[in-house]
C-alpha cells in the first residue's frame, strides 16, 4: 500500500504560519520582528539572537539587548525594515509601540493574508500533482491500489487545505478585532 508522507504538507503549513506572523494585527507580537537582521559584530544576526523581546502591554514590545552596544544597530535595523514602526531607544532598552490599525490598513492586510493563503494552496496543489504522478508512475501498484492511493492523497490535500483555511480565518479575525 502507498504511504503518503505528510511532512511536506506540514512544512507548507509551518511556512504559512511563519509567513503570516509578520502581518501586523495592531497587537504587540515578538514574531513580528522575527525576520529582521541586525548588522553587528561584523556579521548579520537576528534580533532574537541579540536580545530578549517581551510584550509590555497589548500594544508595546520591549527589546532588551544583552549587550548595550547593540541598542543602536537594533534600532537602525528596525527602522530600515520599513515595517511602519518607530522604535524608541531608552537607555539600554528599545520600546516599540504598535499604532491602532485603520480600516484601510486592515483591508490591505486581509488582502495580503488572502494572497499568502492562495500561494500556500498552490504549493499544496503542486505537491499533490507531484505525488499523483508518482502514484501513476508506480507500475508495481495494481490499478485499484492506485485509485485508493489517489483517494487517500486527495483526503490529505483536503485536510491540509482546511488547516490553512482555519489558520487564515483566525488571523483575519485578529486583524478585524485588534
Amino acid at each position: 500500500m502507498y504511504k503518503i508522507d505528510k511532512n511536506k504538507f506540514e512544512d507548507i503549513v509551518s511556512f504559512f504560519n511563519e509567513d503570516i506572523a509578520g502581518i501586523k494585527t495592531g497587537r504587540a507580537n515578538p514574531a513580528f520582528l522575527e525576520g529582521i537582521e541586525v548588522e553587528v559584530y561584523g556579521s548579520k544576526m537576528r534580533i532574537k539572537e541579540l536580545a530578549s523581546i517581551s510584550v509590555s502591554d497589548s500594544r508595546t514590545l520591549i527589546i532588551q539587548p544583552w549587550d548595550k552596544n547593540s541598542v543602536g544597530p537594533i534600532d537602525k535595523a528596525i527602522r530600515a525594515a520599513n515595517l511602519g514602526l518607530s522604535p524608541i531607544a531608552e537607555g539600554d532598552i528599545i520600546r516599540i509601540s504598535f499604532p491602532q490599525l485603520t480600516e484601510e490598513r486592515r483591508k490591505e492586510y486581509i488582502k495580503l493574508l488572502n494572497s499568502k493563503l492562495e500561494d500556500s494552496r498552490i504549493r499544496v496543489r503542486r505537491l499533490r500533482d507531484d505525488l499523483k504522478k508518482n502514484i501513476e508512475g508506480d507500475e508495481s501498484m495494481r490499478e485499484d491500489d492506485q485509485f485508493k492511493a489517489k483517494e487517500e492523497l486527495q483526503k490529505t490535500v483536503d485536510e491540509y487545505n482546511k488547516k490553512l483555511e482555519e489558520i487564515s480565518e483566525k488571523k483575519e479575525k485578529e486583524l478585524l478585532t485588534s
